[in-house]
């Protein structure tokens, strides 16, 4: 697995500490729709892809290889079988050779709608390549500090992929040109993808947890115990000052570390991670509005009920009804 444009020298962190943090990464995934798209290239070719924003990235090398470029890092070669996740939706290019110029996607792709499906078929003279391409779109409020601090690019070359026999059965399906098309094929893609994404971040974080310097949270031990504290117990009644002082710490200190390895202030990260579980339960379970407010930290309803409409933009009850409608 290459962690793209990190270093690997730091001690080794704790492994309940690492299972927990990445389960803190991969939980809150939850793709709202997917653009997928079949690329059919012979060299010469090269296309430039945009930042894409609250979307993650997804290329899978079918047949033959590729080079990825971005502004200030290393080329990266990928060869059959390759699969590169860009968390985040980092702008990059993919060529036929790393310093070859090429087109906007936009040009050769104009629509991308999630929800659908493309094609580029670029003809030249040179070796061919295949290669299946994604935007992921996920929600927004539940892409947390620690998520959108990985690298701007993760790779797992062929052997590793190979090792992930649910990963790579996956999308082979997923890249196969007759892939089955009936009722309900939309909302099997985008889960299938999704499945692809969680499956394929699950080894590449854990290679992550081994090397804390390419994920610098990991090399604090009171924020990251405080991370873990808030995603499982975010039902407890939290202050800054009671969490700072839970990891031997002084508020001042706590807030500002937290901040800087986090990328967010911990009432924010605490916020989202109670948000993130209230809008679950009242999408995905029956549990009664009513009973919300305590399952997620707020002993009052009414400031739940505040702090869910302003961080959602409706209220709980309409929340739940369009989960409804949609469902």
């Amino acid at each position: 697995m290459a962690i793209v444009g990190t270093d690997r020298h730091a001690q080794q962190p704790d492994r309940d500490q690492q299972d927990d943090l990445l389960s803190e990464l991969l939980t809150p995934l939850r793709l709202t729709g997917v653009f997928d798209s079949r690329w059919h290239v012979r060299a010469p070719w090269a296309i430039e892809g945009d930042a894409e924003h609250s979307c993650a990235v997804l290329h899978y090398v079918v047949e033959g290889g590729c080079w990825i470029t971005t502004e200030d890092e290393a080329p990266v070669e990928l060869h059959a079988g390759d699969l590169v996740v860009f968390p985040t939706g980092t702008a990059h290019r993919l060529s036929d050779r790393p310093e070859r110029q090429g087109l906007p996607l936009k040009a050769v792709l104009p629509e991308r709608q999630p929800g659908t499906s493309g094609e580029i078929v670029i003809e030249g003279s040179g070796p061919a390549s295949r290669l299946l391409c994604a935007g992921l779109h996920y929600d927004a409020s539940a892409a947390t500090g620690l998520y959108t601090s990985l690298p701007w690019a993760l790779v797992l070359d062929a052997p590793q992929v190979d090792r992930e026999p649910l990963l790579r059965d996956t999308l082979r399906l997923l890249a196969a040109p007759d892939r089955p098309v009936g009722p309900g094929d939309r909302l099997i893609t985008l889960r299938a993808f999704e499945m692809a994404l969680v499956l394929a971040l699950r080894p590449l974080l854990r290679e992550l947890a081994g090397n804390p310097a390419s994920l610098p949270l990991l090399r604090h031990p009171g924020i990251s115990r405080a991370v873990v504290m808030m995603a499982t117990r975010f039902a407890d009644p939290w202050t800054i000052d009671s969490l700072a002082r839970e990891v031997g710490m002084s508020r001042s200190a706590f807030t500002a570390s937290f901040r800087d390895l986090v990328g967010e202030s911990p009432a924010r990260y605490l916020a989202a991670r109670r948000m993130h579980e209230a809008g679950r339960l009242l999408s995905e379970t029956s549990v009664p509005q009513s009973a919300v407010p305590a399952r997620v930290g707020y002993q009052s309803a009414v400031g739940f009920h505040l702090a869910f409409r302003k961080w959602f933009g409706v209220t709980p009850g309409e929340y739940r009804a369009g989960a409804d409608r949609a469902a």
